[in-house]
């Protein structure tokens, strides 16, 4: 740099900017609309309509209707079509919630920004920008709106969205470079800008493009549902061509043959698992979000329920991010002490000063700028001009600001002491002498910094800033002490079977005295970013799960570290808060960012987001994860359960040529799945988490779904309930009654079981003794509906032919609810004794313990 060079560049300061008027601002709303990208339209309630038409079941409904009106029953016909309308509106009513479930999550995931309006500052939603906003940016922002630089410091951008090269632009207020585009990111420095174009107008709205347009690939679970979906779809259309050919070739009839094909197809099709699965997320997403966890992803809500590891972040995460400068060492006289407390010690904190952002937004750096603020001379910083700045960088890093005083040119930089130490040059024996020194302060679970100075430095400045005749000045230490709830935090996670890993770029001597503090478990081993770094991945993946402190670490480490971690099988959390944390949150199976300080890249990067950094949110965060999966675990066990005796009931007599071949026709089906739809998609997605459940070691990251015991007791559950029904078919087919009088006990000993297993499943470990506690506000209406529906077609004549049902004696509908008791209520005595059992296991365990 030549001397003419030499210029004040100011800072982003809103005393020169007033921004846009309130009173402007519905009038420009109005002209602009919403800086929102509306690339691809909302097709609304029509499309939504569209795409329920063209499902498998909806068809064979269709093909039901059709089949009634060719044989001349009419009013079976009307029936299937009011059938169709409430299938109809029920799925639309459950896509309705899902959407707006979804709807508002994009609320809460947008980006807000800092604006100037009528010469203040405030915050807004990125969608409310208008052009002639005053937006004030920094190291992490995503920019939001096109706009023209105003003032700038050391701006570098990532445009890679624009332009696919991933090498930062140097920005800055000159014609030519003073021009940002909407998806840049900001990679180093901050900047204070007017923006010109919102929404479809900016450069990547005319391109066509959205940030949050990539697409996503499935998840584990959603692969596992379209497999087992497409297998069950798959039988249901070989059991509808068996069927058929059977019994066209018994009653040479074609369209009754078709009517009891497309009744066991109908009972086939599980096509209540998707929608079951898309609310179920949806809404659950929508809950988190109002305890103040934010799901970028609803599927997130999948991982959560199964992390084993925590890797947590210290500054911020753990601790609270309001450092304060405990002590402060001199090089020069050899003494510690504070603020005042003599001219060599207020020296290294003046050069610290230099070496911060003017305004700064680091916790660190707003710590070391109020101490300063104390000294008598702080006033002297207000007269020099800042002139130049190396930003932070380097391994490990530092950084270095340049001034213009009265006095000559300074330069100030501060970073690891480390880092200092060696571009200072200090002997061997003053290097060791220095580094006691630190272990001191790390060892009270201090953050040290270097600090160092050159006076008058050679023009043109160096390239890097380690080529600066430094002078070693000193130390800072400063502490930023941990959340009172981290203790407790922690051992919730301890007791849920969840490791926890603090990693962290601090000494290890502060790492372990901060684990000490909060109680993280570890055996006082550690490593470095640096061993993370050198180690073999396979020597790493052995280590991993024994060391709980890694010091010293650095972005590279971090996504070292994260993926060694999942490559032993874990499902891993990471948190992080800040621009150089990206990368291993992006990494992390949930990626969780603190909302109020972390910056936007680490949002962006991040699956969750806890809105007012509350630690104990994570906890709400995986017991919601967990009590979601085991819901729709719940749910899916429901309707497998109640399908396998539709199924068996519908083909089985017909394939032993029973004398009335089929009790069932898709009106039965379908005002069955009218019945089973709601109760696996709304009824269990109500259902409170289990009293133990964060009492449990996380859930094994299976290939299916269900383990091999679930899959067996689920299918257990439809068998019973199968056997109960043909027993009953059987016997009162053999007793001569009517094909009527025999289909309306099958039918009503189905729904009673229907009803049973309902609630038999809330809970697969626990007694219906327990779960009628459960607080479910769907509760009644469940039985009501289910009840109502049953005592209507016996009791009203109309309603009860057009189900073809005869009318049942009080005995025989006793029987039915006895049957339907025995072949659901084993499986709660089956959760008593395994209970008792699990129980006397624990105590045999404990007792063992103790003996030894």
């Amino acid at each position: 740099m030549s001397s003419n060079s030499f210029m004040t560049i100011d800072l982003p300061d809103i005393k020169h900017f007033s921004g846009l008027k309130k009173s402007d601002i519905q009038s420009l709303s109005k002209k602009f609309g919403k800086n929102t990208f509306t690339g691809v339209k909302n097709r609304g309630f029509f499309f939504a309509v569209w795409n329920i038409l063209k499902e498998p079941m909806f068809l064979m409904l269709l093909l039901a209707s059709a089949l009634y009106f060719i044989l001349g029953e009419a009013n079976e016909g009307l029936l299937m079509l009011v059938a169709m309308i409430f299938v109809v509106a029920i799925s639309i009513y459950q896509e309705t919630k899902s959407s707006n479930a979804l709807q508002a999550l994009k609320q809460f995931t947008q980006t807000r920004v800092r604006v100037i309006r009528d010469g203040r500052e405030e915050t807004i939603l990125s969608e409310d920008l208008l052009p002639g906003d005053i937006m004030i940016l920094q190291e992490g922002d995503r920019v939001p709106a096109d706009a023209s630089i105003l003032q700038s410091n050391d701006l570098t951008l990532n445009e890679s969205v624009i332009t696919g090269e991933s090498v930062p632009v140097e920005k800055n207020n000159e014609q030519g470079f003073n021009l940002i585009f909407q998806g840049s990111m900001v990679n180093s420095g901050s900047c204070m800008v007017r923006v010109t174009l919102t929404g479809n107008r900016t450069a990547l709205g005319k391109i066509g493009k959205s940030v949050d347009s990539s697409v996503t690939p499935k998840t584990l679970l959603e692969s596992q549902i379209g497999r087992f979906v497409k297998a069950l779809a798959g039988f249901g259309l070989l059991a509808f061509a068996l069927i058929w050919l059977i019994n066209y070739l018994n009653s040479k009839d074609i369209v009754q043959s078709l009517l009891l094909g497309l009744t066991l197809a109908m009972s086939a099709v599980p096509e209540e698992i998707p929608v079951a699965f898309s609310t179920f997320m949806a809404l659950g997403a929508a809950q988190m979000a109002g305890l103040g966890i934010i799901t970028r992803r609803a599927q997130t809500i999948e991982n959560l329920g199964a992390v084993s590891v925590i890797c947590l972040d210290k500054t911020g995460t753990i601790t609270k991010n309001k450092m304060e400068v405990k002590e402060i060492y001199s090089y020069a006289s050899g003494q510690i002490g504070k603020v005042n407390s003599g001219q060599d010690i207020s020296r290294v904190l003046v050069f610290a000063r230099l070496a911060c952002e003017r305004e700064p937004f680091d916790a660190m750096e707003k710590a070391i700028v109020d101490q300063y603020k104390l000294l008598d001379n702080s006033s002297d910083y207000n007269k020099m001009d800042f002139i130049h700045e190396y930003p932070l960088g380097g391994r490990p890093p530092m950084m270095t600001h340049v001034y213009h005083s009265e006095d000559g040119i300074n330069a100030g930089g501060k970073g690891a002491p480390e880092r200092i130490m060696k571009v200072c040059h200090l002997d061997e024996e003053e290097l060791k002498r220095m580094q006691k020194i630190v272990l001191n302060m790390t060892s009270s679970g201090y953050r040290v910094l270097g600090v160092c100075s050159a006076i008058n430095p050679e023009m043109p400045f160096p390239a890097t800033q380690d080529d600066f005749k430094w002078q070693f000045e000193g130390f800072l230490s400063l502490y930023d002490p941990p959340r009172e709830n981290a203790g407790n935090v922690f051992e919730k996670w301890y007791r849920a079977g969840i490791s926890i890993n603090l990693v962290t770029g601090d000494y290890p001597e502060t790492a372990m005295n901060i684990a000490s503090i909060t109680g993280i478990r570890h055996n006082g081993e550690y490593l470095t970013g640096d061993q993370v770094l050198a180690m073999q991945e396979g020597k790493l993946n052995q280590v991993a799960g024994g060391i709980n402190i890694y010091a010293r670490m650095f972005p590279e480490a971090k996504l070292k570290l994260v993926n060694a971690f999942k490559s032993n099988g874990q499902i891993i959390a990471m948190t992080g808060d800040g621009v150089n944390d990206a990368p291993a949150l992006k990494s992390a199976d949930v990626g969780i960012a603190m909302g109020k300080k972390g910056a936007d890249l680490a949002k962006e990067a991040s699956d969750l987001i806890i809105t007012d950094d509350n630690l104990d949110k994570i906890t709400d965060a995986i017991s919601q994860g967990r009590k979601i999966y085991s819901n729709f675990k719940k749910a899916i066990g429901y309707i497998i359960s109640i399908h396998i005796p539709i199924i068996l009931t519908a083909s089985l007599p017909l394939i032993l040529r029973w004398k009335y071949p089929a009790v069932f026709t898709p009106i039965h089906v379908i005002f069955l799945e009218l019945i089973m739809g709601p109760t696996c998609s709304i009824f269990y997605e109500r259902e409170p988490v289990e009293p133990d459940l964060m009492n449990k070691s996380p859930r094994p990251t299976l290939h299916n779904i269900f383990s091999k015991n679930e899959l067996t007791l689920s299918i257990a559950q439809g068998i019973f309930i199968a056997g109960g029904l043909l027993f009953l078919y059987n016997y009162f087919m053999r007793e001569n009654n009517s094909l009527e009088y025999v289909r309306n006990i099958v039918f009503t000993t189905l729904i009673l079981s229907n009803i049973f297993l309902t609630f038999a499943n809330r809970s697969f470990t626990e007694s219906i003794f327990t779960t009628r506690h459960y607080k479910n506000t769907l509760t009644p209406w469940v039985i009501l509906i289910s009840c109502g529906f049953l005592l209507a077609i016996n009791i009203l004549p109309g309603l009860r032919n057009l189900f073809k049902l005869a009318p049942l004696s009080v005995f025989h509908y006793m029987l039915c609810q006895a049957v339907s008791l025995i072949c659901v209520g084993w499986f709660e005595l089956f959760k008593i004794f395994t209970r008792r059992r699990e129980k006397e296991h624990i105590l045999h365990r404990n007792v063992k313990q103790a003996l030894d």
